[in-house]
């Protein structure tokens, strides 16, 4: 199995080696230039790649190919072009030229634009991005390529995540200088770990809220939840067990480095952790694991749900970005073993802080979504409120900076586990904190406010860019320092900076009942719902921050803002849609029987002298509850409709969460109730119990 392993992994992706092996020398080292250092790709160069890299996909078996982007719906888009060309004589040649490797052409018009495109201007590009593998999939060749319009502006999530690579590739290089190091590309690495749940196909088909919203809008609390904490790194059932098995094959082939699989806490939930890489390959990655996850379900009878919070009550599931600086390949946010001699570390370290806290508010915009404002705060997501975990070896060198003392190492204990056969122990010098939303753990901090089903692009763009700006920062006023005083000037420029942001390190609980009230003191922002956070995208330090290091334009922030009020409002307004039509197609008509067999029942019973107490209260209660849902239900439907009808996206956001939330809630309270009585027989879908436990 492990010669297996080895002879399948990447077979499936036009990588390094492959390269090597059919590019000649020339042709390879050009490209290597291009990939690892920025240079512009000549055609001629092009026109070799293109033709080497059609020979082997069609060795695998290829027939056609796609330029494989990220349109701002945040999920992948293609369309299929075939290599024949068709000769004069009847016959076909198989072609790919240089041309269509560099650039395809997509229609426009029908992809979120946020304004920046009318529905008769339908052009747009994808252009081949040379810095991440193709790859094949399903007889396709797939070239990732970032998408923009026919004026130049970015349509996509990847090329403004490049900019914003490319921002701090710049200003990394700059502070390095300073202490004499020339690397030839800093980049980010990004460890996405993907949560998600799996349910039987029968129960998922069975609901049209999972089919068309992705989520349970209706279910009374199960019997049993999570509360046994028995599920969580449990035995993993064999049907999930073979699911997961043929989930690493599959990503294996692609090159995608799946380690870690392993059952969450949720019942039916469970994750996948790949081993870092490079960032904007890694979002690619996690994208091709999101849609084999799906794809794969299907082959074992299961269904995959990637939704922020698919079921009431238990845990919601979240995708953990881990996120670190590298300059050719050695990892910038290593504190080694002394972190409070590495001025180095410490800048970096001061630098990411610093961000941070001056862009909270666009950490909380880059993952704000109406399917997260479920989970966030809530059964082991981290709350709202933006902080930092830094653990008790770094907030003890932060704290001596600060205060100029002398720094008091936490030195690793050796655990005596008082059995002679086990081993000791080594403790590390941090614990972890799961409910931190920005936590450093180790080598690298992890951002665990993600949503599980969005593109990672948004939170890394946002992250790259500000930590840019305080590099920048850095490198600006040490650069006017003469040498000999650079060491002094960097710790004075540490401590004034950390003094500056330390109000937003918090090693705390952030789920106790004191922190918010702690946080507002502090100055800390707590927006709640994404349309709370979505207006702060387009003010005006925060377009300029991006416009000054070139990785969104005025006219891109506000196209990404009216698309992401637009997305929270239509994905409202079908979930409100879905209720209405859950309740008066399947739930009333349900509630509608049972309570009129129960009344035949009573009636019967009367008519040989049987009172029938219980029935009679039965039928009374389904009967209030059924004039209630009634009610709920039209109340939902008139409001979703006014809802509809706002023009402005602020306001109309505003009003999906002031008052159509409210009413589907209150809706949902009401059907649960009858769910909790009715008949089983008669419940019109798979109820809590029957989908989170199967064998």
């Amino acid at each position: 199995m492990a010669n297996k392993v080895s002879e399948e992994y990447g077979s499936l992706v036009f990588n390094d080696s492959v390269m090597q092996e059919r590019l000649p020398k020339p042709t390879y080292k050009e490209l290597s230039h291009v990939i690892k250092e920025g240079k512009t790709l000549d055609l001629d160069i092009a026109n070799e790649v293109a033709h080497a890299m059609k020979e082997w996909a069609l060795e695998k078996g290829a027939t056609h190919f796609t330029h494989w982007f990220q349109p701002l719906t945040g999920i992948t888009s293609e369309k299929h072009d075939s290599f024949i060309t068709p000769k004069a004589d009847g016959s076909t040649l198989m072609t790919f030229s240089g041309k269509e490797l560099i650039q395809g052409e997509p229609d426009a018009s029908s992809f979120p634009s946020g304004g920046l495109r009318a529905t008769f201007e339908a052009r747009g590009y994808t252009a081949w991005d040379p810095t991440s593998p193709a790859f094949i999939k399903d007889e396709v060749l797939c070239i990732p390529t970032a998408f923009i319009s026919y004026t130049g502006e970015a349509l996509d999530k990847k090329t403004p995540l490049l900019r914003s690579m490319v921002a701090l590739d710049k200003q990394s290089k700059r502070v390095l200088a300073l202490f004499g190091k020339t690397p030839t590309k800093v980049t980010t690495t990004i460890g996405p770990e993907q949560e998600y749940f799996l349910i039987k196909e029968e129960d998922f088909s069975a609901r049209p809220d999972l089919i068309l919203c992705g989520r349970t809008l209706f279910g009374c609390e199960p019997a049993k939840g999570q509360e046994l904490e028995e599920h969580y790194f449990g035995a993993i059932r064999p049907t999930v067990n073979e699911f997961m098995k043929e989930l690493d094959d599959e990503l294996w082939k692609l090159g995608v480095p799946a380690k870690t699989k392993h059952n969450e806490v949720a019942p039916c939930q469970h994750e996948l952790a790949p081993i870092f890489e490079e960032g904007s390959v890694a979002i690619d990655n996690n994208l091709l694991t999101m849609e084999k996850m799906k794809l794969i379900a299907s082959h074992h009878g299961l269904t995959c749900l990637e939704h922020e919070k698919p079921f009431d009550y238990v845990n919601g599931s979240g995708k953990h970005d881990n996120w670190s600086v590298s300059a050719d390949g050695k990892n910038l946010l290593d504190p080694s073993a002394t972190p409070e001699e590495n001025l180095q570390f410490l800048v970096f370290l001061t630098c990411v802080i610093a961000a941070v806290d001056n862009h909270q508010d666009l950490m909380r915009v880059s993952v704000a979504s109406a399917g997260n404002d479920h989970r966030l705060g809530a059964n082991e997501a981290p709350p709202a409120i933006i902080s930092i975990f830094l653990g008790d070896d770094l907030a003890a060198v932060v704290d001596a900076l600060i205060n100029g003392k002398a720094y008091a190492s936490h030195s690793r204990n050796k655990m005596d586990l008082g059995v002679p056969q086990l081993a000791d122990v080594t403790q590390d010098t941090t614990d972890r904190n799961r409910t931190s939303p920005f936590a450093f753990t180790g080598n690298k901090f992890e951002f665990r406010m993600c949503g599980s089903q969005q593109n990672l692009s948004d939170p890394n763009m946002v992250l790259n860019t500000a930590v840019s700006e305080m590099l920048d920062e850095f490198a600006t006023k040490l650069e006017k320092v003469k040498e000999c005083d650079r060491v002094s000037e960097s710790l004075a420029w540490i401590k004034k900076t950390l003094t500056a942001h330390q109000r937003i390190i918090f090693n705390g609980n952030g789920y106790s009942d004191e922190w918010p009230a702690e946080a507002a003191k502090r100055g800390l922002l707590n927006m709640r719902t994404t349309p709370d956070a979505l207006p702060c995208l387009i003010k005006k330090e925060n377009v300029d921050l991006f416009a000054k290091y070139g990785v969104l334009n005025e006219a891109e922030v506000n196209a990404r803002y009216v698309s992401k009020a637009e997305q929270y409002a239509k994905l409202l307004n079908i979930e409100a849609g879905t209720m209405v039509y859950m309740t008066r197609h399947m739930y009333l008509p349900a509630l509608f029987d049972y309570s009129g067999d129960i009344a035949t029942t009573v009636a019967t019973k009367a008519e040989i002298g049987v009172e029938a107490k219980a029935e009679k209260a039965l039928v009374a209660e389904l009967t209030a509850g059924i004039d209630t849902i009634s009610d709920a239900v039209a109340d939902l439907e008139s409001r979703n409709d006014e809802a509809k009808a706002i023009a402005d996206c602020k306001e109309q956001d505003d009003t999906y969460r002031d008052s159509v939330i409210p009413a589907m809630d209150h809706l949902r309270e009401a059907v649960d109730a009858m769910e909790k009585i009715c008949g089983h027989d008669y419940w019109p879908v798979p109820s809590y119990n029957k989908m989170l436990f199967y064998v």
